[in-house]
């Protein structure tokens, strides 16, 4: 009987010590291609130091949006998504987001986050999405061909004078060499760079809550007059006028381009497969001085009713530690916590610390419905900015544009 009860306890001591051990847990989690440099990174990171998991899926960039939106109406979603920013408005006003309000406002650097993604995140006073990655737009200049031109290859443009006038002059170096670069048919590449030209002249395309279309101004008309002028001046390669954003970095890459508005990422791209282009970059600055810049990147998003919370918390945490946001940095996403965002980029080309500066003081546009008004091929902003660029009725177009974002936006839930 003694061996009997022996074996009982020895039993119940064994399964005792199971119950008191946790088994592990995995979170899945999606990021859009444009991430895949480095995600699989820092997943792999914190796969390494945590008993909790994160299964990663890379979903095309042209597919990650329909593709969730589907799943989160069908049950099969991901635990948490890196989404691009300006969708989450979007998805939280489809009710398939999970309101983490309280969760990061607990956050001990919830003030240092950016405040741009912080803003996108936000629906009806609630928080659905934290900032992840980033990217700023910013102006960049081809070095040696400043110099060609007898300009100052150490100082980039200031203001819209200066943009104009250094553009000719790199222009009347001839050949195949041009003094301006954009891509004309491309509605997010110009959001993402056109209208810090406007922000930071004082001027908007929307209000701050996307309820109402702001096109018609002076602001809006003083930044196309300058396009325009560039567009007539022959200036801008022929090509823009119907480059949908393919040739948005390649043009200035290959070297023949003297000014060109574009992105953070722009540095990693030209340093590692560009490495002859001598270049600078500096702010999109207003016409009068000053600058702004479109704070670009993803929000971290948690989908409604996942059982994976703790997991993904968790994740998000060493996200946004030092060594998160240093192999974010290194490779390829601007920090988003300012307040250690030196520090992460520290070891990395200092031009980085002028793109973060950018990002960190950065906007970007909010809206429910932003696929519709601003990225959409056939959208009013598309639809816009390619006829008042090289068109000839830039009256009609804004007006008609001015109407129809208005009608998109009244049709939809608002903040």
């Amino acid at each position: 009987m003694r061996n009997v009860i022996a074996k009982l306890a020895l039993a119940a001591a064994v399964l005792g010590s199971g119950l008191g051990t946790a088994a592990a847990d995995t979170a899945n989690i999606w990021v859009r291609a444009d991430g895949s440099n480095f995600m699989p990174r820092i997943v792999d990171a914190y796969n390494k130091a945590h008993k909790d998991q994160i299964k990663l899926d890379i979903i095309p960039n042209a597919e990650i949006i329909p593709k969730y939106g589907a799943a989160a109406a069908g049950g099969t979603a991901p635990d948490a998504l890196s989404l691009d920013l300006i969708y989450t408005p979007s998805f939280a006003a489809a009710g398939q987001l999970e309101d983490i309000t309280d969760w990061a406002k607990s956050l001990p650097y919830f003030a240092s986050l950016s405040p741009a993604h912080v803003k996108t995140g936000t629906y009806k006073d609630h928080i659905y999405g934290l900032p992840f990655s980033a990217d700023a737009s910013v102006l960049i200049w081809n070095k040696k061909l400043f110099k060609q031109a007898g300009l100052d290859p150490e100082k980039g443009p200031t203001n819209w004078a200066e943009i104009a006038a250094d553009a000719e002059k790199v222009n009347a170096l001839g050949g195949n060499i041009k003094g301006f670069y954009f891509s004309g048919n491309c509605g997010g590449c110009n959001i993402f760079t056109f209208t810090p030209l406007i922000w930071a002249s004082g001027g908007d395309i929307l209000s701050a809550d996307g309820s109402k279309a702001t096109l018609d101004s002076p602001q809006l008309r003083g930044a196309i007059d300058l396009y325009r002028s560039m567009v007539k001046k022959d200036l801008v390669p022929a090509g823009a006028q119907t480059d949908t954003g393919a040739n948005f970095f390649a043009a200035f890459a290959a070297g023949n381009i003297g000014i060109s508005p574009s992105g953070a990422f722009a540095i990693g791209a030209l340093n590692t497969q560009y490495p002859n282009v001598d270049y600078g970059i500096t702010f999109l600055p207003g016409k009068d001085g000053g600058w702004s810049s479109f704070a670009g990147g993803d929000n971290f998003v948690v989908t409604k009713g996942t059982k994976k919370l703790a997991v993904v918390k968790e994740f998000l945490d060493f996200a946004y530690s030092l060594e998160g946001q240093t192999i974010l940095a290194k490779y390829g996403s601007l920090p988003v916590r300012g307040d250690i965002a030196k520090d992460a980029l520290k070891d990395l080309d200092p031009r980085y610390q002028v793109a973060a500066e950018a990002m960190a003081k950065g906007k970007t546009p909010y809206s429910v419905v932003f696929n519709d008004l601003i990225n959409s091929a056939n959208g009013p902003w598309t639809q816009m900015i390619n006829e008042v660029f090289f068109g000839d009725d830039v009256d009609g177009a804004i007006a008609n544009a001015q109407e129809t974002m208005q009608s998109i936006i009244d049709q939809a839930p608002q903040k």
